[in-house]
């Protein structure tokens, strides 16, 4: 994403909070005091979005975003563990131009930055999943759409200005699946995704108190087994899915395969004998196994084991540029975010997430200078205090 452009987004926004949707006259962040008419220019930081989010949000909602598995201890972990890690400063290195850009499955990205699959996106915004893709596209940023879309994968590409990826479920019905990877391929989405810690659904206890359910008129194009009653929002999984199942589906598609939700070097082990195209090492944001570790935490262990042989991305806490730092100086090729970019599209739709983007943007470009990183390839776990 061109700098000028990027700049705009931080510098010129004009997008208003709107009073009219909130029910409380200010909100607190982290940083601050906002008053509910706020220009989205005078949000500094992803923190200051998630109280704002929160207000816009009924209890459904923000237990949907917010909650994670049983006590929510490893959603927790996920930000304590990039709190703990320290950096080692560098001086006199000539950082006059840092550049971010990486190459991920041979598609070059102007920052190691993605959006991560999540649900349900038109119970936080009416346009939903079109208007995430909106908001990537202004920001530069590749959109991982989720299987749990409230929204068909056409009217999302159709607004897309950046590069689509689709997160799978592999689901009972193998004619289902098929014809959804062949949608998915006529779209032009370029890498499937497929989410292999979800056997079953963790148990999401916040969402059970806040008697989560779908607005009425809200369809899941692509959660068959859902729509069939085979499993419930909150209860279900493909229970059978195996390694058998990720060799079948590398052989009805022509797109790399990923697999999300790897955290330990054995399981990394087997995909790279199962030549998948890359992993990604995720705890489902806490919202599967509770007391899992965090997953920069488990990161290291993985890229060892992978050595090379395949990409590494990871999610799961990332707040600021500096954790997208340690993340990359621990290994991974890129990372993506969740929570921040929902709070960012609650608050103010597509302009909302794009300025999401462009801070933790503008924050990883900081700690690289700060670092002396001038580039991507520059970051190894030098950077990393011991």
């Amino acid at each position: 994403m061109p700098v000028s452009r990027r700049k705009a987004i931080l510098s010129t926004t004009t997008t208003l909070v709107g009073a009219a949707l909130l029910p409380r006259s200010q909100a607190q962040t982290p940083t601050g005091t906002f008053p509910v008419a706020t220009p989205l220019a005078d949000l500094v930081s992803v923190s200051d979005f998630e109280p704002l989010a929160e207000q816009r949000l009924d209890d459904i909602a923000r237990a949907l975003v917010k909650g994670g598995a049983a006590d929510e201890i490893t959603v927790r972990w996920n930000r304590e563990a990039f709190d703990q890690i320290r950096l080692q400063s560098r001086v006199l290195v000539d950082v006059s131009k840092v550049d971010t850009a990486v190459t991920v499955l041979g598609q070059k990205l102007p920052f190691p930055i993605l959006l991560a699959p999540t649900a349900y996106h038109r119970m936080l915004h009416p346009e939903g999943e079109v208007e995430t893709a909106r908001g990537a596209g202004q920001s530069g940023a590749t959109y991982v759409v989720s299987s749990a879309t409230n929204t068909r994968i056409g009217p999302i590409a159709a607004a897309a200005k950046s590069p689509l990826w689709f997160q799978m479920y592999v689901q009972s019905d193998r004619k289902f699946v098929t014809d959804v990877v062949h949608e998915v391929e006529a779209a032009g989405c370029r890498v499937i995704v497929v989410t292999v810690d979800a056997p079953v659904v963790g148990p999401r206890y916040r969402q059970m108190r806040a008697r989560f359910k779908l607005r009425p008129g809200l369809e899941l194009p692509y959660m068959d087994d859902v729509n069939r009653g085979r499993d419930s929002l909150l209860r279900g999984g493909n229970t059978r899915m195996t390694w058998a199942d990720i060799e079948w589906l590398q052989s009805i598609t022509r797109l790399p395969v990923l697999l999300k939700g790897i955290m330990n070097p054995d399981d990394a082990e087997r995909a790279v004998a199962a030549r998948v195209a890359g992993i990604i090492v995720s705890n489902h944001g806490g919202r599967m196994l509770d007391t899992s570790p965090a997953t920069v935490a488990a990161l290291p262990r993985v890229v060892e084991r992978v050595a090379g042989r395949i990409p590494v991305l990871m999610d799961g806490g990332v707040r600021r540029g500096t954790d997208i730092l340690k993340a990359l100086a621990y290994g991974a090729n890129a990372v993506l975010i969740g929570r921040p970019y929902l709070h960012g599209l609650a608050v103010a739709g597509a302009d909302g997430v794009a300025r999401v983007v462009a801070l933790l943007h503008d924050e990883l470009e900081q700690a690289m200078a700060l670092t002396g990183r001038p580039t991507i390839a520059s970051i190894d776990r030098s950077v990393i205090w011991v």
